[in-house]
């Protein structure tokens, strides 16, 4: 992490500048900022309505902002940008009746300079599917076209916009894999997800946005530490603590949660105040549980 943290203290990959983008009276992205590292795997989270989508267009390139800037290499956007960027769309059509090779030449078609196929091949899982028609592909082999396809350029900056949503559990965790191997290739990484575990595992740092806002930006250990004490004790709301119980608690999720750097603390004054512990849970907290206290909800597809 530090190496990365000096990267990003020394130059900025994409930067955007009190960013703002309206629709008539709507103001869908309100004044943001942030900025990306080179090598560095950023999270963009935010609920339904956040704005994310809208930040997202604007950084690609695809949407003008209404005010603020954005400069990649410290450099306004320029008409060559598009082919210093990769974009794995939500849902990308492609043509009827193409091979994944037929789709990856197309496509190839497109730009100047192109990863070789078998490369792409190889990094992407795809060796085995090359003569098969697109449109007979899993979940899981579909995303890794479409990724594939993002990465024909060699990109600098790679856009992910929630690309495992859909997918089973082991298609998810193939697809974070090759999530990794490209960013240790060196490509900066801007995703989308509405998976904590997802942010957890594959982001250096995150921003949540909410209404248009950043409320939040920096790792993710950072910013539970920033948030919690060290550990969430847990029971099922129907539990009765009594009168007199000295600590705050929160009900959630039906259940009531204690936070606590001292979890000793809080058995014995659960056992001191005869509260029935069966269902007791200890854990500590997560993304999830930030999500829900900057936001007020939990991140939702």
């Amino acid at each position: 992490m530090g190496e990365r943290s000096s990267a990003h203290n020394a130059r900025t990959l994409l930067r955007a500048q009190e960013l703002s983008k309206r629709f008539g009276d709507l103001v869908a992205v309100d004044r943001l900022n942030l900025s990306l590292a080179p090598g560095e795997c950023f999270g963009l989270l935010g609920p339904n309505g956040a704005g994310k989508s809208t930040t997202l267009e604007m950084l690609e390139g695809i949407l003008e902002p209404t005010s603020g800037k954005i400069l990649f290499k410290e450099r306004p956007l320029f008409d060559d940008y598009r082919h210093h960027i990769g974009i794995q769309f939500q849902a990308t059509a492609l043509p009827e009746h193409l091979s994944v090779s037929d789709c990856l030449t197309l496509f190839a078609s497109l730009y100047r300079t192109t990863v070789p196929l078998t490369e792409l091949a190889q990094l992407c899982r795809l060796e085995s599917l090359m003569d098969q028609q697109h449109q007979t592909l899993s979940g899981g082999q579909r995303q890794r076209l479409l990724l594939a396809l993002a990465l024909i350029n060699r990109p600098q900056l790679l856009f992910l916009d929630e690309p495992t949503t859909g997918l089973d559990p082991q298609a998810r965790h193939n697809f974070w894999q090759l999530i990794r191997d490209v960013r240790a290739g060196g490509t900066t990484i801007l995703l989308t997800t509405h998976y904590m575990d997802e942010a957890e595992q594959l982001c250096d740092r995150i921003a949540i946005m909410d209404h248009g806002r950043v409320l939040r930006q920096d790792t993710p250990a950072a910013l539970i530490a920033e948030a919690f004490l060290s550990h969430i004790v847990s029971l099922p709301a129907s539990v009765e603590l009594g009168p007199g119980w000295p600590l705050p608690v929160q009900q959630r999720n039906g259940l009531l949660e204690f936070q606590t750097d001292d979890v000793n603390q809080v058995l014995a004054l659960l056992q001191q105040h005869r509260v029935d512990v069966t269902s007791l849970n200890i854990r500590r907290p997560n993304l999830e549980d930030l999500f829900l206290t900057l936001t007020g909800h939990q991140l939702r597809s």
